[in-house]
């Protein structure tokens, strides 16, 4: 880091301070990230994300009347469409997403008024839709349909599963202690006995001390990270498996999705020696994560390749991401941060370098 940019830190010319940036210095003055900086500065969506999600936000924000749609819903049928639309959700297919879910919430917002049957089925879409939310950086709306669905929640494990996404927007939001304080409580809550465990209470168990971990690293809590790890491979160990409860892909936990995580936190204290040593024993082209954490853990591949100059095969992973999610990758300022720092130290530039600034919005 420079010494003029620490300066301006120091008056206070320059506030909007990245959450990796303030990590380090934490690390180096051997304290708390939250420490330092109450709240990061991480930004939210552009203009043109938040123009195109308007219709969801309305969605959610105001109250469905069954007299403004052609047919009376019913569960079956709401039920019928949103499995419909879960390969859209696992592939990142923003652009149908967007075009099918405000009728969906409104049609799930009616049923859930009237009928048991249809609360389940609205909580289930607000976990999608604020997971979603979430994905795409519109913070408020993400805040919202969670809220919802905790309030609508049935049972501590499904509240624990919106919780489990609640950690994470507040984590995108720079929110460590909110995120860690948060994730401690509901993991304390439903600690499972693991003698006679669930499969289910183990994956939601597992998930909120993986958010335990994920806020501690990034608040300079080493200690506090490697133990929450340690207990959530435990609950890995004894699933044995990749394992997805109730078709709720937003939660599939085991082994390889702890291996993943592992390898995040890595990066996180800026270890792309470690990152490279373990992703090489991740078995990838197997994996059953969700396509976000896939696509999370290839960027921390590609930031070890960049950090270790070798630019190809950075390059080389953003280019598989890409391909794999086209939606995804241009939401992602980690990719951009990735990129920039490539093209910074290479004097000349690819047709795969030139191709993808383009498409994630790296000048040039």
């Amino acid at each position: 880091m420079s010494l003029s940019w620490i300066r301006k830190l120091e008056q206070g010319t320059e506030t909007d301070t990245r959450l990796e940036t303030a990590r380090k210095l934490a690390h180096t003055l051997r304290v708390s990230t939250s420490y330092l900086v109450a709240e990061s500065s991480e930004p939210g969506a552009d203009t043109a994300t938040v123009d195109r999600w308007a219709p969801v936000r309305r969605a959610l924000e105001q109250p469905a009347r069954a007299d403004g749609l052609e047919d009376a819903p019913t569960v079956a049928g709401v039920k019928e469409a949103l499995d419909a639309a879960m390969p859209l959700f696992k592939g990142d297919r923003f652009t149908e997403l967007g075009t099918i879910l405000p009728r969906l919430l409104r049609e799930a917002d009616i049923l859930a008024e009237v009928d048991p049957d249809g609360r389940a089925v609205r909580v289930r879409l607000l976990q999608l839709t604020g997971w979603l939310m979430v994905q795409t950086r519109q913070f408020g709306a993400a805040n919202l349909a969670l809220d919802l669905a905790l309030d609508m929640s049935a049972d501590r494990l499904q509240g624990a599963s919106t919780v489990n996404t609640m950690c994470w927007l507040l984590l995108r939001q720079g929110k460590l202690t909110e995120a860690r304080e948060l994730a401690v409580q509901w993991a304390d809550d439903t600690e499972p006995r693991m003698s006679r465990a669930t499969p289910e209470e183990l994956c939601t168990w597992g998930w909120l001390l993986l958010r335990v971990s994920a806020a501690s690293v990034r608040d300079n809590r080493p200690g506090e990270a490697r133990d929450a790890l340690r207990l959530a491979h435990s609950a890995a160990v004894v699933l044995g498996r990749e394992y997805q409860p109730r078709e709720d892909f937003l939660r599939t936990f085991g082994p390889a999705t702890v291996a993943l995580k592992r390898t995040e936190n890595a990066g996180i204290v800026d270890r792309p020696d470690r990152v490279l040593d373990l992703a090489a024993k991740i078995p990838t082209d197997t994996l059953r994560p969700t396509s976000n954490n896939r696509n999370r853990h290839r960027l921390d591949v590609a930031d070890a390749y960049a950090k270790t100059r070798r630019y190809a095969e950075a390059v080389g992973e953003l280019n598989t991401i890409w391909q794999n999610s086209p939606e995804w990758l241009p939401t992602q300022r980690y990719a951009r941060d990735i990129l920039g720092r490539v093209i910074q130290k290479r004097r000349t530039l690819t047709p795969d370098m030139r191709v993808l600034a383009d498409v994630i919005g790296v000048p040039m």
